[in-house]
């Protein structure tokens, strides 16, 4: 997905609360202690290129966002296809709580192609379904290009994030995640990312896959 130019790095133009890498005075005011500041998380190496999580601006990102939300294969999941208020509504119910779901865009190679929602599932009502721990922290995914998918792409940067988030969460010990069973897709990228298949969930609007990555195994799986 050519986005951009190699004149135009991204975001093009920092908005006011923009995280400047490297800055380690700023505090993104969408972005709090319940996740242990994403914005601040920084760069991660990857197989596939250099990878780094950018909260959601919604003046910046909706457009791109809602584009992503309508590809049929996301929608069959996502369940957000529509005009943009549907998308920004789900943007909005994390942007204006209490920042236990930061929204954020995936960057590779400085190019946005990817959705990641990085939530405290503890926290979570799917904390309901499975025995949660402390700090249990969750990850959503969407590709947003239809070429990144079925290649392996996903799952490097599920890895990606979840090393970041054992890196920069140190009292969290496991990363989890619950995608639809029928997504064999995503389930499968969770397991060649390192997580193992837990168990089943039955949830309000879907049957999931649990998935966790132990932070004891981080080195091993």
């Amino acid at each position: 997905m050519a986005l951009l130019t190699a004149e135009e790095p991204w975001p093009p133009a920092f908005l006011p609360g923009d995280h400047r890498p490297g800055d380690p005075l700023h505090r993104d005011p969408f972005d709090g202690d319940l996740l242990d500041s994403v914005a601040t998380w920084g760069p991660a190496a990857t197989p596939v290129g250099s990878f780094r999580l950018l909260p959601v601006r919604l003046e910046r990102d909706l457009p791109l966002l809602t584009r992503w939300m309508n590809d049929p294969a996301v929608a069959a999941f996502w369940e957000l296809a529509g005009p943009e208020s549907v998308t920004a509504g789900h943007l909005r119910t994390q942007l204006e709580g209490d920042g236990r779901s930061v929204p954020c865009l995936g960057l590779l190679d400085a190019t946005p192609m990817s959705y990641f929602e990085i939530y405290r599932a503890d926290l979570d009502p799917l904390a309901r379904a499975y025995p949660a721990r402390p700090h249990d922290t969750g990850v959503h995914l969407l590709l947003g290009d239809a070429a990144d998918r079925g290649r392996g792409l996903g799952s490097a940067l599920l890895r990606a994030v979840a090393d970041l988030v054992l890196d920069h969460r140190p009292a969290c010990t496991r990363v989890v995640a619950e995608p639809d069973v029928r997504n064999t897709r995503s389930v499968s990228a969770f397991r060649n990312a390192g997580f193992r298949h837990a168990a089943e969930a039955v949830l309000p609007d879907k049957r999931a896959a649990l998935m966790i990555r132990d932070r004891a195994l981080r080195h091993v799986l």
